[in-house]
């Protein structure tokens, strides 16, 4: 029998049971507002007023202080569920700081927040607190890869598979890499050429043509990141999709079995939905605009079918008296 991924396990259970995390944004349930109050509304449900409860109340939360975020990490780290929940919290700022940058994209407001708040749960389970970096540094690589996915395929009429983008994310990085280059700058006072590119990659000129002509705005992913401390761009900072969560080998078999269980409650189309949705069994999460296209349904069906399947989900977990801090 497969069982969930550790990635979109955590951030499944993140959606179940327990309402102090956020729906993945976008969809909110059915039930009473959350104990944190507005800001963890979706702000996909209710149109502009509710983007704007939103983002009004995300500007009032504080930032950590480096002694408070190490502390706070620390214990996240370590399994405490509240500390897991203020990182969240606390860094919902940076989300929607990023999501901004990429308005005008074809892509809503409220799906790149959803889209970058996938970004930074999964950035929590992975940051190692104890090599000294700030997380908002780290953070800021997967949330704007999250978002700069969903940005590469929903707000392109011709969604490029996985493996061109990321081709593509290469020519551009070693683009900048010449454009930076002093020396280089000096010979080429006219700019970089495809040549120019295809000599540092050994690839042929016209493959580099080829991969260029597909971005809708090219330098865009060349941009510096304006959080960054050291001038990376975003080619710099997008990593290995195919890389492994480490914290896999964390989850037991046990919590593995009790969501297998649950999930067999739903019906064929609600865990077909969840699968593609959360990246359970082992496959890449997928937005909403992808499932839809994939099953033949609108993108708001799609949206009642998970938070369905959501519900059931909830009334298991209640069932069984299992707390949800006991499966991340």
């Amino acid at each position: 029998m497969k069982t969930p991924n550790a990635s979109g396990k955590t951030v499944l259970v993140d959606a179940l049971g327990d309402e102090s995390l956020p729906m993945p944004l976008g969809e909110v349930g059915d039930g009473p507002l959350p104990p944190g109050g507005a800001a963890w509304l979706a702000p996909g449900g209710d149109g502009h007023d509710t983007l704007s409860l939103y983002l009004r109340d995300v500007r009032r939360t504080e930032l950590f202080t480096p002694s408070e975020e190490f502390d706070m990490a620390t214990r996240a780290r370590a399994g405490d569920f509240e500390a897991r929940q203020a990182m969240i919290e606390h860094n919902l700022r940076l989300v929607v700081s990023i999501a901004k940058t990429y308005l005008g994209r074809g892509v809503p407001m409220s799906d790149l927040i959803e889209e970058g708040n996938l970004g930074l749960m999964h950035s929590i389970d992975k940051f190692e607190p104890e090599r000294g970096f700030r997380f908002s540094t780290y953070a800021t690589w997967w949330i704007r890869q999250s978002v700069e996915r969903a940005v590469m395929q929903q707000g392109r009429v011709i969604r490029l598979p996985v493996h061109v983008v990321r081709e593509l994310q290469q020519v551009l990085r070693a683009r900048r890499t010449l454009e930076h280059d002093s020396a280089f700058a000096e010979l080429r006072p006219d700019g970089v050429r495809v040549d120019d590119i295809a000599g540092l990659m050994g690839r042929d000129a016209s493959e580099v043509a080829d991969l260029l002509a597909l971005a809708e705005s090219p330098r865009s992913l060349d941009a510096s990141m304006d959080r960054s401390e050291d001038g990376q761009t975003l080619v710099d900072t997008l990593t290995d999709e195919n890389t492994l969560d480490p914290s896999a080998s964390t989850h037991t078999h046990e919590v593995e079995r009790l969501l297998e269980t649950w999930t067999a409650t739903l019906t064929r189309r609600e865990r077909e939905v969840l699968d593609g949705r959360f990246g359970l069994h082992h496959r890449e999460p997928e937005t909403l605009d992808t499932l839809s296209d994939r099953l033949g349904l609108t993108r708001e069906r799609v949206r009642q079918i998970q938070n369905e399947a959501l519900r059931k989900l909830r009334v298991q977990l209640g069932r069984s008296g299992v707390k949800k801090e006991a499966l991340l």
